[in-house]
């Protein structure tokens, strides 16, 4: 325990000479994480081109608490911002659209894909709702089969999903449709992304699909934020924030032990800096 402490006091004493360093981030992700049980989240706001985090706060998921990046970050340093990568969260958006005004706007592709994974297991749900007897058999117990990507499962598994498609005509539309939805990233103009999606969308008529409407509908309603992706100065990495969060979970669970929650601030942010030039020394006071 004694050593936990050392350690704090000297993270805690070597913190502003570190943070001085923070680079002004062209294009950042924006993020949140669970912190406890419940909702209770943090921000995590990363800067993509150089692959870590840059601030970790806030106390929830609320315009407010983005507006502590920006003011931790400055006017001058926000204003130079030209990329912003978040999920469909308005207030995430609001508080970039005021503090980061030269910043496009992307939602990234991996939140959006789960958006569409809560559509295909609402379509599952409503599947085995409907059936009775042997077809409702097929769908029982394969929520993480349908949900998972292919090359994730076990030849078991991949047995189970190919036995489950074959057996349920609505979910194997449906799978094949989600599967197909990440082409759409793929694309170096808006008018290819557009003409994509319009197909996308044509392939819904008749399916009684109401999950992958209301999916459609939400893509319609923030497409800005998608086709601004097809700008060749905004292709960041879209994976790198689910990268970084995962990461960042493995030390919140090695840090369990800590209650200092400005400690595990400190540990996350710290974890990804750069190696310290060796003619620069850290001054403890």
């Amino acid at each position: 325990m004694g050593g936990q402490c050392n350690a704090h006091r000297e993270a805690s004493k070597n913190w502003k000479s570190i943070h001085h360093w923070k680079p002004a981030p062209r294009a950042i992700g924006i993020d949140e994480i669970a912190i406890h049980k419940g909702n209770d989240y943090r921000v995590v706001v990363s800067d993509l081109e150089r692959g870590r985090p840059i601030w970790f706060g806030g106390s929830g998921r609320t315009e407010a608490d983005i507006d502590q990046f920006f003011a931790d970050l400055g006017p001058k340093k926000s204003a130079r911002i030209e990329l912003a990568v978040m999920d469909i969260w308005r207030p995430f958006r609001t508080s970039v659209g005021k503090n980061a005004p030269n910043a496009a706007i992307v939602f990234d592709k991996f939140h959006i894909m789960r958006h569409l994974s809560e559509a295909l297991d609402q379509v599952r749900r409503d599947e085995y709702k409907r059936l009775q007897g042997q077809d409702r058999s097929y769908i029982k117990g394969q929520r993480y089969t349908l949900l998972s990507n292919r090359e994730n499962l076990s030849l078991d598994g991949r047995k189970a999903l190919k036995k489950l498609l074959a057996a349920n005509k609505r979910l194997s539309t449906a799978y094949l449709l989600k599967e197909s939805f990440g082409q759409l990233w793929s694309y170096r103009t808006e008018r290819g992304a557009r003409a994509f999606f319009e197909h996308w969308k044509q392939s819904l008529r008749w399916q009684r699909l109401a999950p992958y409407q209301k999916f459609a509908r939400m893509i319609e309603r923030h497409w800005d934020g998608i086709a601004a992706y097809c700008t060749p100065g905004n292709k960041v990495s879209l994976g790198l924030v689910e990268g970084l969060n995962n990461k960042i979970r493995v030390i919140q669970r090695s840090a369990y032990g800590y209650r200092d929650e400005d400690y595990l601030k400190l540990k996350v942010i710290a974890s990804f800096l750069p190696a310290l030039p060796q003619n620069v020394r850290l001054d403890p006071h």
